[in-house]
């Protein structure tokens, strides 16, 4: 959560402003005035007018002289992550196998800040309503991958510095959205080697997820899958997925 540090004579903050103003920009926010944009950023008015304009022409943002809003220009940026990184292309045959073991969507993903972000997937052969597309970032602590992650970090009390800091917002009746029971949540994830997530995100839906790691031991990403809860009790439904994840994530250990 907390990063080191960086010289005043390597910082640019004008990139930062700019970055700030495209972050700025989301499903309540999709489309802003300069006064808008300066009240998200920090920025002043005038400023966050020239960030809008100079953005606008390079093509990452349109406006009609009043309001802006993003060009799909801006998932270049987004895309370009996919396309260069190694670690999605690496465990797609290995997502691909799991995924038809256990016939369920089984995903890999990455912590970013406050968020989890999907960086692959493969999707199980029966259709339906209960995964993420690829790309897709959820609040971490309401997840199994984002609880793993979470349990998984050298610093357990940042952790909980900054639960207590994040405001969740509830997206059924069962959401969690105090520390206390986040805390549990994490603690007993770290205890166990994995967690078990139930309809925090959506309801009807459980998550399982367990620790990707490096040869050199350290997490780098988790590996989860989601299904309907149905009929099928937690302890049935770890008894079917728990170990193929398992022995995925530990068959990963050679190549990431």
């Amino acid at each position: 959560m907390d990063r080191p540090p960086l010289a005043r004579r390597d910082w640019i903050a004008g990139l930062e402003k700019g970055l700030a103003i495209l972050e700025a920009f989301d499903s309540e926010h999709a489309r802003m005035t300069p006064s808008e944009a300066a009240a998200r950023t920090g920025l002043t008015r005038t400023a966050a007018r020239r960030y809008l304009l100079t953005l606008e022409h390079l093509g990452y943002v349109v406006g009609d002289g009043k309001q802006f809003g993003l060009t799909p220009r801006v998932l270049r940026v987004g895309w370009s992550y996919f396309d260069s990184a190694r670690l999605p292309k690496l465990v797609q045959p290995y997502l691909q196998q799991l995924s038809a073991r256990i016939n369920e969507s089984v995903y890999v993903s990455v912590l970013d800040e406050r968020e989890l972000v999907f960086i692959a997937r493969n999707s199980a052969s029966r259709v339906m309503a209960t995964g993420f597309v690829l790309g897709a970032r959820v609040p971490a602590p309401l997840t199994s991958p984002g609880v793993v992650l979470l349990a998984h970090r050298a610093d357990q009390e940042a952790v909980r510095r900054w639960l207590d800091t994040v405001e969740l917002h509830p997206f059924t009746p069962h959401t969690l959205t105090t520390p206390p029971p986040l805390l549990e949540a994490i603690r007993s994830a770290r205890a166990t080697g994995y967690a078990l997530v139930e309809q925090q995100l959506q309801a009807g839906v459980r998550g399982v997820a367990v620790p990707v790691k490096n040869r050199h031991g350290e997490v780098v990403a988790a590996l989860s899958t989601n299904m309907p809860i149905g009929r099928e009790s937690a302890e049935k439904a770890l008894q079917r997925v728990l170990a193929p994840l398992q022995e995925t994530a530990l068959a990963l250990l050679n190549i990431v």
